[in-house]
């Protein structure tokens, strides 16, 4: 879109900051939670979108569920829901596709989202839904105090299992890339910088957008993600995923992906980069439609391999909102405007008396 033309969509909408977007309420998460990161730079992530999109505050909606990270709609001053366990994904479906002028967020975490909502999620992703999804992962029940989740490593104890969890755990990203979701990513809490860009791409995004978001549970998981998350050794142990770009990493970028075949099929191992020519290099396509590399990517062991971070897939498909409005302008057009009485009393139908 050209300059001029962006600014004359603009210029009836208000021109926000992130003063615009903090609620009144008291913010009541743990002290050193992650969750306050990611409050923070969706607050400051909010004026780039309502300029970018010609959007008022108004037309922004956050819908969540049951858990520490679905008090976010009281910290965020805009429209919100905050509804029940798992149910917030049904719940933006109903506000997205019944009003396509309304920017829908949801936020969940890896207990409400994955556990009694997984079917929920599951669905809204495949139907391509025009709904923004920020799962926060934390790996534990915060809120109930310290039992394992969905997202919980193997064999983790807590209050819940002294003798340690005896099932794998739920995979978030591969989750909702097998689902189809047109757009996935994830981020870390902490890594401000990257944490807004992808929640900006997010937004921008027409359709299913899921986002992991990594975030310290400080009194009942600490410490979760510091093999990797530290800024000491971020360099060392993330792969910051670039469309178009090999898949390098490294504090000096001395070190690649590349796959490999075995008995068990293609897998990624690591190489030297000097010693890795150019035709073997993998380049990763965010744009790739069902992108099996993008999918095996999001299963990378993080005990011995880097933690791939960023933008995974984001495609272009029909959201299931503009498909809907079509069928019903098409309905309109061949049979009138209807009457609902009518039509809920014609057909089959019967009287009890």
């Amino acid at each position: 879109m050209l300059m001029n033309e962006q600014a004359t969509r603009n210029e009836h909408v208000q021109q926000y900051t992130r003063k615009d977007f903090i609620s009144p309420e008291a913010v009541r998460w743990c002290p050193g939670c992650g969750d306050y990161s990611i409050l923070a730079q969706m607050q400051r992530v909010m004026p780039t979108v309502c300029a970018e999109l010609n959007l008022p505050r108004e037309n922004i909606v956050f819908i969540s569920g049951i858990g520490c990270s679905s008090r976010f709609p009281y910290y965020m001053n805009t429209y919100g829901f905050h509804t029940i366990h798992g149910r917030a994904p049904t719940i933006a479906t109903g506000l997205a596709v019944s009003r396509p002028d309304l920017q829908v967020w949801v936020i969940t975490g890896d207990g409400d989202g994955l556990s009694i909502g997984a079917n929920h999620l599951l669905h809204c992703l495949r139907r391509n839904i025009d709904i923004k999804i920020i799962l926060f992962n934390n790996r534990i029940y915060g809120l109930t105090k310290g039992q394992y989740s969905p997202t919980s490593e193997k064999g983790k104890k807590t209050k819940s299992s002294p003798m340690g969890t005896m099932e794998a755990p739920v995979n978030p990203l591969y989750t909702a890339m097998v689902a189809e979701a047109t757009f996935v990513a994830r981020a870390i809490a902490t890594d401000s910088d990257r944490l807004r860009e992808i929640l900006l791409r997010a937004a921008r995004h027409r359709g299913a957008a899921f986002v992991e978001v990594l975030q310290n549970c400080n009194v009942f998981n600490d410490g979760a993600f510091d093999s990797f998350a530290e800024k000491a050794v971020m360099e060392e142990r993330t792969l910051i995923l670039k469309d178009g770009n090999p898949l390098i990493f490294g504090k000096n970028g001395d070190k690649v992906l590349k796959m490999r075949g075995g008995s068990h099929g293609l897998e990624f191992e690591v190489a030297p980069t000097a010693e890795t020519p150019a035709d073997k290099l993998v380049l990763h396509n965010e744009k790739s439609p069902r992108n099996y590399l993008a999918r095996l990517l999001t299963t990378l062991d993080e005990a011995t391999l880097p933690v791939p971070i960023g933008v995974f897939q984001a495609i272009d498909r029909p959201h299931y909102g503009a498909q809907l409005q079509d069928q019903i302008a098409m309905a309109r057009k061949r049979n009138g405007p209807g009457k609902l009485f009518e039509h809920l009393h014609n057909a089959d139908t019967w009287s009890v008396t």
